[in-house]
């Protein structure tokens, strides 16, 4: 890994008067206050009761939710895709959760679950639920203390359900826009990434984990993972980060650090390796610098299945995560085989005893300081909590944080905003009145779908909600029927994705998108184009087109706060928090790159 041609080696003190390393505040140090309690537990665990701890299990790995009690897990998580049984209500997800704590609790310990979740834009997962734009869209807002209000509502939604622990914020710096995860970031530059990852804390831990609407936040993915070199891994964000030491801490490791001094209680290693090792298996990474020189005091939790990743039979790869600083396995479907597997390294001495109590330790430390180890601790969902579920309130700043993550791009002969009381405005394109499109991935489904996912307000139907009763507002998705409007406003983009299924090497508009464009030039309108996507899309042609166009990111359900931009309710302020090619030659580029020419420049964005 530590290659002299490559790797530049610097002392932590270095780093620290170079900027590139900062100390830990004192809340970071919080969670070691709990050591004597957390110590107390330890004392009287059996190593099948420490080992549990260290688990956690998908719910649908769970062929029986006894295995809760039969092996002691510390945790269960639902994926993706991984809903409950009877169905997808916010009551079922209650449902689902209040049963698994009830087995946790018939433990001789009694030591409640951590249940995890990602909510990565809302509580995405639910139905009903609100669903905010995605991280690049929030990155687009300069806003740190919105984005602390967002996810704020984010943790009530959780929590109206009782889970307590959510896999979030993706607190990376995405260097090419090919990687199908580029919208969980908040944008390519760490400047931006580290105001925003601390806002994010803060609105999930708020001041005091033990507040009923809080949540334990996940800082992820440790580190690199939107900085690997193309090619050298499918999906992209398993592939390898080669960049020096440095280069690493300048560039990918500064929403952590902001992170630990919010007081993160989780960080989650990341799948990409960095140099040719890989993240989950590095000492240097894990405990060298994120444990030891960063002063991290919660839990690692492995990404999933990612331990089956590391060289070597399965026992080898147990051993080398665990010896290399995880804390917590995410072993969607094989807990019973981890159990087995660290429970025979630990019996033949390659994994100590001292390393088992120092992962339980961390994640004690964790349950205290959310309140999970009180005595007679039962699961109480706040009425409170409940109520705020999809609420119009948790709405209303979903609703502001569209308007302010939306960035003109461009707006000839003053196109925008648009006047409400005007004869017909026509509106075209597959993404208009497709409420699956604005939310993009990670909503309802680990893929989301287009379509009528959840509940919300799509662009057209804002659009409708927003012009006087004169108006009329017509739509056609192919572009046809404009002529004679007095406006035409197309919404374009990329459907649904997450992950490595949305990894692609050609950004460029569907032929689709083009041809509803084209028709609506050719009604000699004015034409809006409002692009939908996960990140900066390839736009040829259509920029001399279009007399306006709007990067509206991925907003999620509150289509309103498009249409507040697009008819002048609000002046649009959102600056591009990631640089937009004009070709796919120029990826990856950032400034300060000797041939930086993009279409439009970090930190771009027009307004009235």
């Amino acid at each position: 890994m530590r290659s002299s041609s490559v790797i530049l080696c610097a002392t932590g003190a270095a780093l620290a008067a170079a900027g590139l390393l900062l100390p830990a505040s004192p809340v970071a140090a919080r969670f070691s206050s709990f050591d004597p309690q957390a110590n107390e537990v330890l004392n009287r665990m059996t190593l099948d009761e420490k080992i549990g701890q260290m688990t956690q299990a998908d719910h649908n790995g769970l062929a029986d939710p006894a295995d809760v009690e039969k092996y002691f897990l510390g945790s269960v998580l639902n994926g993706g895709d991984s809903d409950p049984k009877s169905g997808n209500t916010l009551a079922d997800w209650t449902a689902m959760y209040l049963g698994y704590q009830s087995h946790a609790l018939k433990t001789r310990l009694a030591i409640p679950l951590l249940y995890g979740v990602d909510a990565v834009h809302g509580h995405n997962n639910v139905l009903g639920a609100v669903i905010f734009p995605h991280n690049i869209g929030l990155g687009c807002t300069r806003n740190p203390e919105l984005v602390e209000r967002a996810e704020r509502a984010v943790a009530e939604e959780v929590r109206a359900g009782g889970i307590n622990w959510v896999f979030a914020p993706c607190v990376t710096a995405p260097q090419d826009e090919r990687w199908g995860r580029t919208y969980e970031g908040f944008g390519e530059s760490p400047d931006v990434v580290k105001s925003m990852a601390a806002a994010a804390v803060r609105g999930f831990q708020a001041d005091d984990l033990r507040n009923p609407f809080s949540v334990l936040a996940c800082a992820k993915h440790f580190i690199g993972d939107g900085g690997t070199t193309w090619g050298t891994g499918s999906p992209i964000d398993q592939g390898d980060t080669r960049v020096d030491e440095a280069s690493l801490r300048r560039i990918h490791m500064q929403g952590y650090i902001t992170a630990i001094e919010a007081g993160v209680g989780s960080i989650m290693p990341s799948y990409n390796s960095w140099n040719g090792q890989k993240c989950s298996g590095s000492h240097r990474l894990l405990t060298e610098i994120l444990k030891g020189e960063l002063g991290f005091e919660g839990f690692l939790i492995s990404n999933w299945a990612a331990i089956d990743q590391l060289p070597g039979d399965y026992s080898s790869q147990v051993a080398q995560s665990i010896n290399a600083g995880m804390d917590m396995a995410m072993v969607p479907e094989r807990h019973a085989r981890f159990i087995a597997a660290l429970k025979a390294v630990v019996a033949d001495g390659r994994v100590s005893v001292a390393r088992i109590d120092d992962a339980v330790r961390r994640i004690l430390r964790v349950k205290f300081a959310m309140g999970l180890m009180a005595a007679g601790w039962t699961p109480q969902i706040d009425p409170r909590a409940k109520a705020s579920f999809g609420s119009a309130e948790h709405r209303a700043v979903a609703r502001e944080c569209v308007r302010q993550s939306l960035v003109l791009l461009k707006n000839s002969r003053k196109t925008l905003p648009l006047a409400k009381q005007i004869g017909r405005i026509h509106v075209a394109g597959k993404s208009a009145d497709n409420l699956g499109n604005q939310c993009g991935g990670w909503t309802i489904d680990w893929q989301g779908r287009s379509g009528n996912v959840t509940t919300g307000t799509t662009i057209l139907a804002a659009m409708r909600s927003a012009v006087s009763k004169s108006t009329r507002v017509a739509f056609s998705r192919d572009g046809s029927g404009a002529a004679g409007a007095d406006a035409g406003v197309v919404v374009v983009g990329e459907t649904p994705y997450a992950e490595g299924k949305g990894d692609r090497a050609d950004l460029a508009l569907t032929q689709e998108d083009v041809d509803a464009i084209n028709r609506m030039k050719s009604a000699g309108i004015p034409v809006v184009l409002v692009v939908v996507s996960g990140r900066p899309v390839i736009l040829g042609d259509a920029l001399e087109k279009a007399d306006a166009v709007v990067a509206a990111w991925l907003p999620g359900t509150e289509g309103a706060g498009v249409a507040d931009v697009l008819f002048g309710d609000y002046k649009p302020t959102g600056k591009l928090s990631i640089s937009w090619p004009r070709a796919m030659a120029q990826i990856p580029s950032h400034p300060g790159d000797a041939k930086y020419d993009p279409l439009f420049p970090y930190g771009y964005g027009l307004t009235y």
